[in-house]
């Protein structure tokens, strides 16, 4: 918890250093569709769930940005009679390109940081943290299309690269699909 304490302070101030730059920070929020691919073929179906956090959206030329954000994300999957919650800190870093007045897309890289994780079978809950490794590593893919009043929309496929499973023979990778809604302060118009 520490470690991630410490990121969350250099990302604030590394962000707070970028302010001379076309930066424009923002709030986020949307509907998760997540499940977890297995190597064994024992996968988890799609869970609906959450996201909410913020963003600082980069500007480096006319048509190209970089978009670090901070979220919060309920992920996870189902399976007949048991259901798997994991909670994370996500920190994706968005390489953008600004195809044309308002639509955007993006790639990059995403560090995700358990928070929780609980298992459901049947009635009972039970948590399961020790059993989830503290890091996951995924590649995120999507676009988005800004309007000028500074609300913008958003769809991505978040693809797990590292196993989220803490030992074991069994691999295991998240799969997000994120529609989502955000909003960059003090835009004055203009699409970024």
């Amino acid at each position: 918890m520490k470690k991630l304490l410490g990121l969350l302070i250099i990302f604030f101030i590394s962000l707070s250093s970028l302010q001379a730059q076309q930066t424009v920070f923002g709030i986020k929020a949307g509907y998760n569709s997540s499940s977890i691919e297995v190597d064994n073929g024992s996968d988890y179906d799609s869970k609906s769930g959450l996201h909410v956090g913020g963003l600082a959206h980069i500007h480096v030329s006319k048509h190209f940005a970089v978009q670090p954000e901070l979220v919060f994300s309920c992920q996870g999957g189902e399976r007949p009679n048991s259901k798997l919650k994991l909670s994370y800190i996500n920190l994706p870093i968005l390489a953008q390109y600004m195809v044309s007045n308002g639509l955007r897309l993006q790639t990059g890289p995403q560090v995700g940081f358990l928070v929780a994780a609980e298992q459901k079978v049947g009635d009972i809950s039970f948590d399961v943290d020790d059993a989830y490794d503290n890091i996951d590593l995924s590649w995120v893919i999507g676009g988005g299309y800004l309007f000028s009043s500074g609300i913008g929309i958003d769809l991505r496929y978040n693809i797990g690269v590292s196993d989220i499973i803490d030992g074991g023979n069994t691999d295991a990778m998240n799969r997000v699909l994120q529609l989502g809604l955000f909003y960059q302060f003090k835009n004055n118009g203009k699409r970024k």
